[in-house]
């Protein structure tokens, strides 16, 4: 019985500087590559304009929770006061708005930084115990002095050989390494 190779999550390619990393981001990029990402030991300015990375959901993750927090404060607040309880209180109107200006304050903070966690989370794919980038020996050195370039299997223009050629031609990459799926070839159940 014939056995497949295991999955691959992609082929990376592991640089020197910074520069060198954004330029290959930038030509991989203008090349058709939309399926990438990039690792570095800091910041780096314009690489993630450089893989694509241009648009953040974030903000507007956080408005909606914020405004949701402020919505469900002044209702329940509102029907509190004018429908399920009604109380006279010094000749005041029942919607009586600035009373209830604090909580729907307080909850509007509170639903924008929950939103803020939890989105940050999710849009990051967090938790994730495992990355099949952890499978490559050289990546270790990701978080001390090496750049990398990983263009995903899963991208529409990737095909093992050219692509490993590309990466080869992309301002001489110290090394160009199969990212297997999981390091027993299983998958990982990482949903891409």
């Amino acid at each position: 019985m014939k056995t497949q190779p295991p999955p691959i999550y992609g082929l990376m390619a592991e640089y020197t500087s910074a520069d060198a990393v954004v330029a290959a981001a930038t030509t991989a990029y203008e090349a058709g590559f939309r399926r990438m990402d990039a690792y570095s030991p800091y910041p780096v300015e314009g690489l993630a304009e450089a893989i694509g990375f241009t648009r953040n959901r974030l903000p507007t993750l956080v408005l909606i929770g914020g405004l949701a927090g402020a919505i469900t404060a002044f209702t329940v607040m509102w029907f509190s006061s004018t429908i399920h309880y009604p109380i006279n209180v010094g000749g005041r109107p029942h919607l009586s708005w600035p009373a209830f200006i604090p909580i729907t304050f307080e909850l509007t903070v509170l639903g924008a930084a929950l939103t803020t966690v939890l989105g940050m989370l999710g849009l990051n794919g967090l938790p994730m115990p495992h990355h099949p980038v952890f499978n490559v020996p050289s990546f270790k050195l990701a978080s001390r002095n090496r750049f990398f370039l990983c263009i995903q299997s899963d991208d529409p223009k990737f095909d093992t050989v050219t692509t490993r050629q590309f990466l080869e031609g992309l301002g001489e990459p110290k090394s160009v390494s199969v990212v297997e799926t999981s390091a027993g070839g299983e998958a990982t159940g990482l949903g891409h």
